[in-house]
């Protein structure tokens, strides 16, 4: 009986990993059929492989310029993200006083609001300091969104630290600034995988802030360029909008790939702990 239920669990598991790829897999045939192809009329599933649909997206969708400001956007991010949430997580989690209980409550209970509330009132201190249509403004914007996420999941994983690796450090003369950035921040590695996973992939595809604050055409972000040039066909070209798509997700395929390793330690690390 285990072994059929084994079989089962196995083929449910098989069922929908192949469900989550279907899309990606039309998406692919599409990006290789000829503009003269019906995705419907004969062998659906074996594409032309007409690759000149890659080239005349790259160059229409100007879709290169997009992925390096979302680049710029999402490395600025990321590298805020880790700085302040790994610092502020290791004085939440080191030292137990009601303040810093009190804040990381807080932080958890901004987890619960959606970044896109905050728009608004957002938008008017955008205007204030600059920051519309800037890289740097938006980058700080998606920082502030993540950054309770990335409390949450570093002070889980510092709790799983042995304090006496620190101890011993700071008898030897170290501050505890000084060992947190040369004992404690290199143990992060899998909880900074972690991050750059979870908030990396949502910061490459803001679309609903973004709109609001790079409203210059030589600002936007990759979902912005998708967008204005999906609108330009209207569903008449398939096979460019496809290709389009392709080339704007290689970059978070191959991001995902390299980082995907210490995602799942990253996140359990010190969860009964956290």
């Amino acid at each position: 009986m285990s072994k059929v239920l084994k079989i089962i669990r196995h083929a449910c598991i098989l069922f929908i990993c192949l469900l989550c790829l279907f899309p990606f897999v039309i998406l692919l045939i599409l990006s290789l059929n000829t503009p003269q192809r019906v995705f419907y009329e004969g062998n659906m599933f074996v594409p032309d492989f007409y690759f000149k649909n890659y080239i005349e997206g790259w160059i229409k969708s100007n879709i290169g310029n997009a992925m390096v400001n979302s680049a710029i956007i999402t490395i600025m991010a990321i590298a805020v993200i880790i700085v302040l949430s790994s610092m502020a997580a290791y004085s939440i989690a080191r030292f137990q006083y009601r303040f810093n209980k009190l804040i990381f409550a807080i932080l958890l209970c901004c987890m619960m609001i959606p970044g896109i509330i905050n728009t608004v009132p957002l938008y008017t201190l955008m205007i204030d300091i600059g920051a519309i249509n800037s890289l740097w403004g938006m980058a700080l914007v998606c920082a502030t969104n993540a950054l309770p996420q990335g409390v949450f999941v570093f002070s889980g994983f510092i709790k799983s630290i042995p304090k006496e690796i620190e101890e011993s450090a700071i008898i030897d003369g170290c501050s505890y600034f000084s060992s947190f950035w040369r004992i404690v921040f290199p143990l992060l590695k899998p909880s900074i995988s972690a991050i750059v996973i979870l908030n990396g992939f949502g910061i490459w595809n803001n679309y609903s802030q973004a709109v609001f604050f790079l409203q210059d055409s030589s600002k936007h972000n990759v979902p912005q360029a998708l967008s204005v040039y999906f609108q330009q066909f209207a569903g008449a070209k398939w096979n460019l909008m496809a290709a389009t798509a392709v080339i704007a997700i290689i970059p978070v395929i191959t991001a995902f790939l390299f980082f995907q390793k210490n995602l799942i330690n990253g996140l359990t690390d010190g969860a009964l702990k956290g």
